[in-house]
């Protein structure tokens, strides 16, 4: 029988770590070992714990993810880590890896690239998202890079009303039916809300969505 693979998920906010461990529960080689609030609940349950991939935020309370690989170096706690980041600054990158990441995603795209990112991990290799592999593939062939993502806020700024009421249900993980009866509209109305929401923040599902929605604080 295959060996799961155990992770780790660390992130200050909630329905984040939720919506990531939902994905990665629909993998029967990959099992969820708890999660962390906060840097110093990564440190203690590091010092007590392990897992083979630990799922990290940059920002975060008492400790922020550069000071808890800063961390592990100190006390040459191994673990093979993923780097969780609302931004996708290739020297913000570059620092991470040189602190002993071994892969990077933006948040906007971890619900699509999070089980090929952990197996990959696993097996010893770098995972990045397609937006930072391109900007770190310009770097190294000498191309312009940007500085880092492209602002979010004009979108937030595009969306309607409504449509931002339909995210804030969605990222509270109302399904469409009960999103039509709490809203009173009909249920082919919420899809069409859903289907537009999806193209206009560029994400994947509902879980890229409620990143969006706590990135650009809607909830």
């Amino acid at each position: 029988m295959k060996e799961k693979i155990h992770v780790h998920v660390a992130d200050d906010h909630k329905i984040l770590i939720e919506g990531i461990i939902a994905v990665i529960n629909t993998d029967k080689d990959i099992e969820v070992e708890g999660y962390s609030l906060t840097g110093k609940e990564v440190i203690d349950w590091a010092q007590s714990n392990t897992a083979d991939i630990l799922i990290l935020d940059i920002n975060m309370p008492h400790y922020d993810g550069i000071e808890v690989l800063k961390f592990f170096k100190l006390k040459d706690i191994k673990i093979k880590t993923i780097i969780l980041s609302s931004y996708d600054d290739v020297k913000l990158v570059e620092e991470m890896l040189t602190l002993g990441a071994s892969g990077f995603l933006s948040k906007d795209s971890a619900g699509e690239h999070i089980i090929n990112a952990i197996k990959a991990v696993h097996e010893g290799e770098q995972y990045f998202s397609d937006a930072i592999k391109s900007n770190l593939l310009k770097l190294y062939t000498g191309q312009k890079v940007k500085a880092g993502q492209r602002p979010e806020s004009t979108i937030a700024h595009s969306l309607t009303d409504r449509e931002i009421e339909v995210l804030k249900l969605i990222a509270q993980e109302y399904s469409s039916p009960e999103i039509a009866d709490i809203l009173n509209i009909s249920q082919s109305t919420v899809d069409t809300y859903r289907k537009s929401l999806l193209k206009k923040t560029n994400v994947k599902n509902a879980v890229g969505l409620a990143m969006y929605a706590v990135k650009n604080k809607i909830i």
